[in-house]
């Protein structure tokens, strides 16, 4: 049976999620997405969620920034710009640009941090719910829906509500929030860039977009960091 009872007082960590964390990215994401005008650079900004989680893991769960997280991070940042076509464009950024989309990368790093905070006290299920619920109705003002209540009306549209709803944002969420009971948050994030992969094999196969070299490289290169990553535990492993 899911536990869905909290304490009044940790509204503010579902505040935190939901709010600050799931609303802020999105808009800081889509914001940057259209004073660009192209999706690579803010996917790559948006990617630098893991820096943040690192530095702010550091100070509040005195998690180690060893040479090994570093070398992972250093290396899935490249393997970032491979993917999403960053070394490939010439692009001028604007002050604007830039702190939206780091702000992106923030506000997708301040989940783990949250989340991180309250993960012993209640289940991922009952995290990602609260989450959504605050982000649902926070959401509301901005999204413009009162408006275009008669073009979500429609089977297509409910369909793809509901995919997006569940394959795309709450499996992915829960499944990222239970991996955060036995991961540090540093390293939960870095494997969660594990998605651009996930993303270039879907468009190949989907979409026939171009699957090239800078592609490959890039795979690579995060699967490289989340090798070096697991390494610890493999040596644990073969010790025991």
């Amino acid at each position: 049976m899911i536990e869905l009872k909290i304490e009044f007082r940790d509204i503010i960590y579902f505040l935190g999620t939901g709010i600050f964390s799931i609303i802020f990215f999105n808009y800081c994401y889509f914001e940057a997405i259209e004073v660009i005008g192209g999706v690579a650079i803010p996917a790559l900004l948006l990617y630098m969620a893991p820096i943040f989680v690192m530095i702010m893991s550091f100070f509040f769960f005195h998690e180690k920034l060893n040479k090994r997280k570093v070398l992972a991070l250093f290396i899935t940042i490249i393997g970032l710009c491979f993917i999403t076509g960053a070394f490939s464009q010439e692009v001028i950024l604007s002050g604007k640009a830039i702190l939206l989309g780091l702000g992106a990368g923030f506000g997708y790093a301040l989940y783990s941090i949250f989340s991180k905070m309250i993960i012993d006290k209640y289940e991922a299920v009952t995290i990602i719910t609260y989450t959504f619920i605050v982000a649902s109705i926070g959401s509301i003002p901005l999204s413009g829906i009162i408006y275009h209540v008669n073009e979500l009306l429609n089977l297509q549209a409910i369909i793809a509500t509901i995919g997006l709803a569940i394959f795309c944002t709450v499996m992915p969420f829960l499944l990222y929030t239970t991996g955060l009971k036995k991961l540090e948050a540093g390293k939960a994030s870095i494997l969660a860039t594990i998605e651009p992969i996930v993303s270039a094999i879907v468009g190949l196969i989907f979409f026939q977009e171009v699957f090239d070299l800078t592609k490959i490289l890039g795979m690579i290169c995060i699967i490289s960091a989340i090798l070096i990553l697991n390494l610890n535990l493999v040596k644990a492993k073969s010790v025991n």
